[in-house]
């Protein structure tokens, strides 16, 4: 795809036919000359030719071939010494026209005798010269003075839509008025087909500007009320479960309901992460990855319940970054999560290096077909053990791409699965 902008596109074509039809013009101006002072030699040598044959008809003694600086001619009698020795150029010439080095030779042949005529080029390319040169520069200059015109013209009709152009480059949706005013601001000489282009721009731009503002209403409503019952959910079961006569098996749904409205609070955390564009920008902060790693560690060693399962942090070298640090807290609270759902016994090891974050466990792993699935929204397989439906892991990945934390997947059935968020951008790695 083309970078220049359409000015000096256009600028660069009206040269370009500027210099190919100079080219033409020069070329077929040369071949026009070339064929004149031939076509004039013709006529020329023609001429003097019938004036000899009838001058010697009259009188052979007094028949005179011309001779001047640009024309010569020799009579060969049928009889009879010539007048003047043939040049040895001339010798074995046929009748009829012949060129010669400076000109041209014309040869006629009779009972008489045989005429020759020698011309000249010199003069004739003067003269051409002297009517064609003039007429060459004139036309180039006319030729140049009206591609600049023409391309003068032609710029001031393009400027608006150069202009238009950059109003929309640096358009900014959440802005609008900006936006509004700018294109408001066309230049005089915009023609009807940019107003009507302009007018489709505010067009577009209030329609994007009502898009925008119901989508921030709807994340700042639905973000309060789908927190609000959330909290009274988790608070209560907090409540209960810090009871001491529960059984058994109300304790174990109570726990599950607890972990239930956890994750849900984690999925409207990232939903509102990604459905706003700055709201990334505003939450970040400098941090230690290896801190929100520990954090994110205690937070799910309750989910273990009675497993024997261990969680081990193992620090290499964490990077500190200057990033929101909820969305990397998001992203492992997913992973982690998924760890402890699928591991029923073994161990589930977290590796903080400079430049990745490594999640592994010994879970039940997945099949490279599962696997090849796992990232996509909504997918659910059906695994052995847990609940099987990969949860969140789209949600990773989409904020892995937000943030330029690429997020793979490596697994094997029965063996576990390594899940890793490269940090390697982020840190400069």
């Amino acid at each position: 795809m083309s970078t220049q902008g359409l000015p000096r596109r256009i600028k660069r074509a009206f040269i370009a036919q500027a210099v190919v039809g100079s080219v033409v013009l020069a070329a077929g101006i040369m071949i026009a000359a070339v064929w004149g002072t031939q076509r004039l030699q013709e006529q020329r040598l023609a001429m003097e030719a019938k004036r000899f044959w009838s001058a010697h008809a009259q009188d052979p003694a007094s028949a005179r071939t011309p001779y001047a600086g640009t024309l010569h001619g020799y009579f060969i009698p049928a009889s009879g010494p010539p007048a003047e020795p043939l040049p040895d150029g001339l010798k074995g010439l046929q009748a009829g026209m012949h060129a010669i080095p400076g000109g041209a030779a014309r040869v006629e042949r009779r009972p008489e005798g045989t005429l020759y005529l020698i011309s000249s080029s010199l003069y004739f390319k003067r003269a051409i010269g002297l009517v064609a040169g003039p007429a060459l520069v004139l036309a180039l200059v006319t030729m140049w003075l009206m591609s600049w015109l023409t391309y003068r013209i032609s710029k001031r009709l393009v400027v608006p839509v150069t202009w238009l152009a950059e109003r929309v480059r640096t358009w900014d949706p959440r802005d609008s008025d900006a936006f509004v005013a700018d294109v408001a601001r066309l230049p005089p000489d915009a023609g009807v087909e940019v107003r009507r282009l302009s007018g489709a721009l505010l067009d577009l731009n209030r329609r994007v500007h009502d898009f925008v503002r119901r989508e921030r209403d709807f994340t700042r409503d639905a973000s309060h009320e789908l927190r609000t019952p959330l909290t009274v959910v988790r608070l209560s079961t907090d409540m209960m479960l810090a009871r001491e006569d529960l059984d058994v098996p109300l304790r174990r749904s109570l726990t599950r309901v607890q972990a239930a409205g956890r994750d849900m609070e984690a999925a409207i955390d990232a939903f509102m992460l990604l459905a706003r564009e700055t709201e990334i920008d505003a939450q970040s902060e400098d941090f230690d990855v290896v801190d929100v790693v520990a954090e994110e560690v205690d937070l799910i060693r309750p989910l273990l319940r009675d497993r024997p399962v261990t969680v081990t942090v193992d620090d290499e070298g964490g990077p500190r970054l200057h990033a929101p640090a909820s969305v990397l807290a998001l992203m492992l609270r997913n992973l982690l999560g998924n760890a402890v759902q699928f591991t029923g016994a073994g161990a589930i090891r977290v590796v903080v290096a400079p430049d990745r974050i490594d999640v592994i466990d010994t879970g039940i792993g997945m099949t490279p077909e599962v696997l090849s699935q796992v990232f996509n929204p909504f997918y659910k397989a059906n695994l052995q053990e847990g609940e099987g439906k990969g949860v969140g892991l789209s949600i990773v990945r989409r904020l892995g791409e937000r943030m330029g934390w690429p997020v793979s997947l490596a697994s094997e059935p029965g063996k576990g699965t390594t899940a890793t968020i490269s940090l390697a951008r982020a840190s400069g790695a």
